[in-house]
């Protein structure tokens, strides 16, 4: 089957062959007729066959009558990530050349300015991201009751993502007429209810099995220590031996190794970028470019750039971490092995992750192969990890720098200057004079209590030590004058004295008033050297 044989307009066949495609992939030849008969549809189909030109060709068909509204986009399409949003107007620009559509993208990290620009002007395809739609529609900015058609494509990345509430409030400010075209690679029961809630008497098209991985690449497993420095040496093992290598993807489980394994790439002279959720949009573009254009040969994601990525000459694809959902596994090696080319898969394996293996090739249906000489059984016993987090003998990732503690960790720096002071002498108390040491203390002269000099450091009045203004020698004991005598204690105990008696106090007299002696403090006080305006009366009101 050709691509005249679907039922699209001139405009799009002329677009679709100076692209240079002739015949349409399984789901393309499925859904464009259904798409145009304004059917409602639900494909089911693997990453990397083709879905985004199975919506975009016949809506760019039925596009070219009409003409949009201010404000009133004519038809939506919802992607989970910014990259597949961007990656979607690419394809529209690709084939709508000879179409005059406004095409508007709604993403984060984007002035509202300039999107409200496009939206004023009359939008036709509005492309976006549910959070940063929801936020121009909260703010009354655009209006959703104008639209004809709803894509909502990955949905099952959507689900894992947190969107599915995002995208039933947006099916429900859109008109019940519409028609909806649901693309996903798995159904899972939240999709499955999503699915028959908002579409009506879909069309299924199922172009491969779920979560199926293609027949053109390669899958081999690799296994590795759980430490990191053996996971980072064991990918940049697998990246110098791999054959025909021409670009490819590393995928790790979280934002923070993705940068990490980023950094020791370049360490180690690899041309790599990277690729995560914390990125501002003006660097993820500018990293898809690289990768693109071949100026950086690696490219280190997370599953953020896992689905939907168009970048056909990918031709390996690195598992740094082995994905904890079975899903991510189908997705991330599909960015391989595209439109028929061949491609390999390596995924290294710790003794940790073997349950997430199982589950991968239950979903996939067959056992995945071992890399000759590979196999966690012949892992060698994990060495203690130094300190710093790199192996004992490893050289630091920092460079060839000198220091012979930086080239085998600082453990075995202190290894070797514990070599080099020996071993430490045990304490003293605890060891035993040998038998010739014996003999040179028994020889040696005792020093007497009166030939010690005196050790006290008090000073005199005139500036001079004790020890100095002492005699170096004490007389006998006998010379000394006696002390004198005291009475002999009593037996038992010593009891503490009685405090001598307190002196007996003077009598007191008891005071006694009597009206004929007056007290003198009673009398008035001499007022005749104050001056008179102090004895002059003062009269107080009464507040």
């Amino acid at each position: 089957m050709l691509f005249n044989e679907l039922g699209l307009s001139d405009k799009v066949l002329s677009a679709v062959a100076d692209a240079g495609y002739t015949e349409p992939t399984p789901i393309q030849a499925q859904a464009i007729p259904h798409v145009l008969a304004r059917r409602d549809v639900l494909g089911l189909a693997q990453t990397g066959t083709g879905k985004t030109a199975a919506f975009t060709l016949p809506m760019l068909t039925l596009l070219e009558q009409g003409r949009a509204r201010a404000r009133m986009p004519r038809t939506l399409i919802l992607e989970p990530t910014r990259e597949l949003a961007a990656q979607v107007e690419e394809n529209f620009v690709k084939y709508g050349k000879n179409h005059k559509l406004n095409v508007a993208l709604l993403i984060g990290g984007v002035s509202f300015g300039d999107q409200d620009a496009k939206l004023l002007r009359g939008v036709d395809v509005l492309i976006a991201t549910p959070g940063r739609l929801l936020d121009h529609v909260e703010r009354g900015r655009l209006l959703l009751s104008g639209i004809e058609i709803l894509v909502i494509d990955e949905a099952d990345r959507m689900l894992d993502m947190g969107f599915i509430p995002d995208i039933e409030r947006v099916c429900k400010l859109v008109p019940f007429t519409r028609q909806t075209l649901f693309f996903s690679a798995t159904m899972p029961p939240e999709i499955q209810r999503l699915v028959a809630q908002f579409l009506s008497n879909p069309v299924q098209i199922e172009a491969s099995r779920p979560s199926s991985t293609a027949s053109t690449i390669t899958q081999l497993l690799v296994a590795s220590a759980k430490e990191d420095y053996a996971k980072r040496d064991t990918l940049r093992r697998l990246i110098n031996e791999a054959e025909s290598l021409q670009n490819g993807i590393i995928f790790c489980n979280r934002k923070s190794e993705v940068a990490v394994v980023h950094k020791s790439l370049l360490r180690h002279g690899f041309k790599a970028v990277c690729l995560h959720g914390d990125m501002d949009q003006r660097s993820r573009m500018q990293a898809l470019d690289q990768f693109r254009t071949g100026e950086a040969t690696l490219l280190v994601a997370s599953d953020v750039a896992a689905r939907g990525l168009d970048i056909p000459a990918v031709s390996h694809v690195f598992n740094y971490d082995t994905p904890h959902h079975a899903e991510d596994y189908v997705h991330r090696i599909g960015r391989t092995g595209r439109a028929g080319r061949a491609g390999a898969a390596f995924t290294i394996v710790t003794p940790a992750e073997t349950k997430s293996l199982a589950a991968i090739e239950k979903l996939i249906g067959k056992p995945i192969e071992w890399m000759e000489g590979s196999s966690l059984d012949a892992l060698p016993p994990a060495e203690p990890r130094a300190r710093g987090g790199r192996e004992r003998g490893e050289r630091s990732e920092r460079g060839e720098r000198g220091g012979r503690g930086r080239e085998t960790g600082r453990d075995s720096g202190r290894e070797e200057r514990g070599e080099r002071r020996g071993a430490r002498p045990a304490r003293r108390r605890d060891t035993e004079p040998t038998p010739e040491a014996a003999e040179e203390i028994a020889a040696a002269p005792v020093e007497t209590a009166s030939e010690r000099p005196v050790r006290s450091r008090r000073r005199g009045k005139d500036g001079e030590t004790a020890a100095s203004a002492a005699p170096a020698t004490r007389e006998p004991r006998e010379a000394l004058e006696p002390r004198e005598q005291r009475p002999p204690r009593e037996r038992g105990r010593d009891k503490a004295p009685a405090p001598a008696a307190a002196p007996a106090r003077a009598p007191v007299t008891p005071l006694t008033h009597r009206r004929s002696e007056r007290n003198p403090a009673d009398e008035p006080a001499d007022t005749s050297h104050l001056p008179a305006f102090l004895l002059r009366p003062v009269k107080i009101k009464a507040g």
